[in-house]
């Protein structure tokens, strides 16, 4: 796993300061499990003050000399496809080259040029132009309901249509097609495998299940199945962090689809971006942050840092634990017992007192964190 820490190096925000794209994201952790644009994404985030934690859930493997693609490839020559869908850029691009290694990428030109070509999203649509072809239709929002709807509406019965897959099979697309008369050829281009080192993977599960990132972002829904497949046992887990304090955000509805299904709330843009899924994240996370009034002061708690009468003040995972759970309930009294039992297991009763101590020096405000003798302690309103 690498950590990344955002560009921002004030430790001084003001109110308007705070508005500034290069600090938006200060004092905020993300998890990014994309690995082909990983390092765009991180410099997006990282542009915009994030502390950045990159763990690849899959890598992309091309299979340009794979037999199933040959295979296809050859189905589509022999019996030529009244509809192609082409989902992604990478992959009509591969598919042309391919078929060029082979010696056939003119006769599938061809083929893909007297059909009805569908492009999920602008990229395909991009690369199918760039081929010398002329696409015909795309969706809106670019799912994968959308286009079903359309070419089913549009009547497929009798029809031969080739899917361009998307990393993997789609068999619950695949056979609402059939279902409607048509005759579908998959056309692998391309398939995700595990990582070559799995350990930044499950230290970020580790780091999702003890609320220790902000958010975690994927671009592919393959990426969500390998993270709950690498969480094992944890997976649930993890998805109760998911659920209630971990943001999941999303490049777009198909990736979400699978965290849907769990029931997790995702943000995601409304158009398939990675510029937009940032500016997603931007919006989304500041209104999960707690503001109060503590002795007189402005405490706002952003991910592992607190924001003190407009100075950012990046503290430890302990301490931030025990500020947010005094925050919880300001001005309500807190014992050391139950304040040890927001702390990692093993802890004693001395580790709640470093961790007020460390919250009162990085904090460097007085009074903030108020002793209350043989009771505990609280936060001032």
């Amino acid at each position: 796993m690498t950590e990344r820490t955002g560009g921002t190096r004030r430790s001084v925000i003001t109110a308007s300061a705070l508005a500034e794209p290069t600090v938006s994201l200060a004092g905020y952790t993300i998890g990014v499990t994309s690995d082909r644009r990983r390092d765009e994404l991180a410099g997006l985030l990282e542009h915009r003050g994030a502390r950045v934690v990159i763990a690849p859930a899959l890598r992309i493997v091309p299979i340009a000399d794979d037999a199933e693609l040959r295979a296809a490839t050859r189905r589509c020559l022999e019996t030529p496809p009244d509809i192609v869908l082409v989902n992604t850029g990478i992959g009509m691009r591969g598919w042309l080259e391919a078929a060029e290694g082979w010696g056939l990428a003119e006769a599938l030109r061809s083929v893909l040029s007297r059909a009805y070509l569908v492009a999920r999203g602008p990229k395909a649509r991009a690369a199918i132009r760039s081929a010398g072809l002329q696409d015909h239709w795309s969706p809106e929002g670019e799912g994968y309901e959308e286009v079903v709807d359309h070419l089913t509406a549009r009547g497929v019965a009798g029809l031969i249509v080739a899917m361009q897959l998307h990393g993997e099979s789609q068999p619950e697309y695949t056979e609402t097609l059939e279902a409607a008369g048509a005759r579908v050829i998959e056309v692998p281009v391309y398939r995700w495998a595990p990582p070559i080192d799995p350990a930044p993977l499950h230290r970020l599960v580790d780091l999702v299940t003890g609320r220790l990132v902000d958010a975690v972002t994927f671009t592919s829904a393959p990426a969500v199945a390998a993270l709950l497949s690498a969480a094992g046992p944890a997976a649930e887990s993890l998805l109760e962090a998911l659920r209630a304090d971990v943001l999941a955000a999303c490049v777009g509805p198909v990736t979400a689809a699978p965290l849907r299904r769990h029931d997790v709330p995702v943000a995601a843009p409304a158009r398939a971006r990675l510029s937009a899924l940032v500016r997603t994240i931007v919006d989304e996370l500041p209104k999960r942050a707690v503001s109060l009034e503590v002795a007189g002061h402005s405490l706002t708690l952003r991910g592992h840092a607190a924001i003190i009468d407009g100075d950012l003040k990046p503290l430890a995972p302990a301490p931030m634990t025990v500020l947010r759970a005094l925050a919880a309930t300001p001005g309500r009294v807190l014992s050391r017992a139950a304040l040890l039992r927001t702390l990692p297991r093993g802890a004693d009763e001395h580790a709640v007192e470093m961790a007020v101590a460390r919250i009162r020096a990085g904090l460097g405000t007085p009074g903030v964190v108020q002793t209350v003798v043989k009771r505990g302690y609280r936060l001032p309103t």
